[in-house]
């Protein structure tokens, strides 16, 4: 169901010995009559033509809900029922609903003092709000108008007193309830003219998304105020999401460089750690050829090579740093002994000296003597 306004006049007026106000209008009347079409959710047209049959119009079920409605004093922003009447309502229409013609006739009753007084004082306008379903197929209205859609099962929900001309002249009636037929706010006028004039006058163009929409003149600074907060936030949200991400890249670069280094680090240079072990077993063979350094770490070959040479007693008691000074006075003048590289070096030789196969032997080599 679609909300609908249609602005109506109030007719002869007099106020009673209780203060009560009371006065006809007309409304709902039959016919085609335009409306914009972005307020009847088609904003690919620029205006409907909507044809009301008098048969809809006129019929017990429609005319039913035209009696006892609730007055109120303007439009409020919801239906008005039995939960918010006590707040919203300030009179109520007639029992009986009458057809004057191809309008409805209704009389109407406000009982509260302060409406009363907004009706004397000029708030001479009324705005019947009403739900109607919008059927949508071409036709020809009797009187000859094409149309692009029909009203059907129309109910009414209340009467609005509203202000002639609270926006400009040119402003359509009930703007918080729903959509009006154009005629409403310039009767007479063509649709270019009367939305041209309510933009110029009453409305404004501001872009809220990726959409264009019209509102209240008095309303554009909030609206604006509020987008340009909006921006702000979005702005300043971006801001820092990207600083995030250029501590976080930042710390990962940090944590790439750490990790080389510590993988630079952890390096093992193979050759000189042999080097150095080779280096070291020469010159502990050099003080003791019999001592086997299999399974023996560096620290625990020099304490070895100093015990065998200072005793026991010299290394009971000592750290790995005085048996390293320690080994380091032994060895200072030791040539160091690699009896193999030796044998290498100069080729095996058969011989019978015995002095060269004591040298030999003492080395761990074994040889065969021959001759």
């Amino acid at each position: 169901m679609t909300k609908i306004t249609d602005a109506v006049q109030i007719g002869d007026a007099a106020v009673d010995a209780a203060g009560y106000l009371q006065a006809n209008a007309r409304t709902a009347r039959t016919g085609v009559q335009q409306y914009l079409g972005r307020e009847l959710g088609r904003p690919d047209l620029d205006v409907v033509n909507v044809y009301r049959d008098e048969a809809d119009v006129f019929s017990k079920r429609s005319l039913d809900t035209f009696s006892r409605l609730p007055i109120t004093n303007d439009h409020p922003g919801v239906d008005v029922d039995a939960t918010n009447w006590k707040d919203l309502a300030v009179g109520t229409t007639g029992d009986d609903v009458l057809r004057d013609g191809e309008y409805l006739k209704i009389g109407l009753k406000i009982t509260d003092a302060s409406a009363v007084k907004a009706v004397k004082d000029g708030k001479r306008e009324l705005s019947v709000g009403y739900s109607a379903e919008i059927e949508w197929q071409d036709g020809v209205a009797p009187d000859g108008t094409p149309y692009q859609a029909r009203q059907k099962n129309i109910v009414a929900n209340h009467v609005a007193i509203v202000q002639k001309g609270r926006a400009g002249a040119k402003a359509r009636i009930g703007d918080a309830w729903g959509a009006s037929p154009i005629q409403d706010f310039q009767p007479g006028a063509s649709p270019k003219t009367v939305e041209e004039g309510r933009m110029t006058d009453s409305l404004k163009t501001v872009v809220l998304g990726d959409k264009a929409v019209q509102v209240a003149v008095t309303d554009v600074a909030a609206i604006e105020q509020y987008k340009a907060t909006m921006n702000q936030a979005l702005a300043d949200a971006d801001a820092a999401k990207k600083k995030v991400e250029e501590e976080k890249d930042e710390e990962i670069g940090k944590l790439k460089a750490d990790l080389k280094k510590a993988e630079d680090a952890a390096k093992i240079d193979v050759d000189a750690l042999v080097a150095s072990r080779a280096d070291l077993l020469g010159k502990v063979k050099a003080l003791d050829a019999a001592i086997d350094p299999k399974g023996k770490t560096d620290a625990e070959l020099r304490k070895a090579a100093v015990a065998a040479r200072m005793g026991d007693e010299a290394v009971k008691d000592a750290s790995d740093a005085e048996i390293a000074g320690m080994f380091k006075a032994l060895t200072r003048d030791a040539k160091p002994v690699n009896p193999v590289a030796g044998v290498i070096a100069d080729g095996a030789r058969v011989t019978t000296n015995d002095a060269w196969a004591d040298a030999v032997a003492s080395s761990g080599v074994k040889m065969k003597k021959e001759g």
